[in-house]
């Protein structure tokens, strides 16, 4: 089984909903996908993911032994083979040691788990660094995006994480014509990570995220998704900015 943390430095850069559709097409390529929301508090990937309403426990419930794993996955009924466990919506600690006897007791079940971290570097974000073998940076094409991502991306260096990638969201053709982040390259040494990706600003992703629908498959988006999934999985695929 492959664990993957997705990560960000501030806030409002689409980290969670990157997760739920890159995991999306993980599944849509065959994989058993499963996605753990670590974001206590701010709880969104179960109406990204279309599961509002289905959960019964939460990622709390698990990791404090009220209930087993299987019982708190949920599957999501817009993207076949995707499954979640959410955040609470308030309070909740996040261990590595309880994370960790989490993903363990998954292994048979998936193929990938990926972990929407908080933003930051707290407690979430230490316990999916001790669990995971990759970590994806989702950050804006924005000066303090940028740095805090570098923060993060230094920590995760430093912390010897095997693979770290950068996904640049919310990039529209005038992104890079007001002056305030020169270019995609810019992004990428402002980070020092190897860029996977770049997603376009879409008015349908935020649509399908808001809604808890389907991302359409004729957009931008949803064809950028499906490259970064991927290459995740090891194909050689043009990297191009819209």
């Amino acid at each position: 089984m492959k664990t993957i943390m997705v990560a960000s430095g501030k806030g409002g850069t689409g980290k969670s909903t990157v997760s739920v559709l890159l995991g999306a097409r993980l599944a849509a390529h065959g994989n058993r996908v499963l996605l753990i929301e670590l974001d206590s508090g701010l709880r969104s990937v179960d109406i990204i993911s279309g599961v509002y309403g289905k959960t019964v426990y939460d990622i709390e419930d698990v990791l404090c032994g009220r209930c087993s794993g299987e019982k708190a996955v949920v599957e999501s009924p817009l993207y076949p083979g995707l499954s979640v466990i959410s955040a609470p919506y308030e309070g909740g600690d996040v261990t590595k040691e309880a994370l960790q006897k989490l993903c363990l007791a998954m292994e048979p079940f998936f193929d990938i788990v990926l972990l929407d971290t908080a933003a930051g570097m707290g407690a979430p974000f230490e316990a999916a660094k001790a669990c995971a073998t990759q970590a994806l940076l989702v950050l804006t094409p924005d000066p303090v995006a940028l740095r805090d991502g570098r923060i993060i991306s230094d920590d995760l260096f430093d912390s010897e994480m095997p693979e770290i990638r950068l996904i640049v969201n919310r990039v529209t053709p005038k992104t890079f014509q007001r002056g305030a982040v020169r270019d995609i390259d810019e992004c990428i040494d402002t980070v020092c990570a190897q860029l996977i990706g770049v997603l376009p600003e879409s008015a349908e992703l935020q649509i399908a995220a808001a809604k808890g629908t389907a991302l359409p498959t004729d957009c931008l988006a949803f064809t950028a998704l499906d490259h970064i999934a991927r290459r995740l999985e090891g194909e050689r695929i043009t990297l191009s900015v819209q």
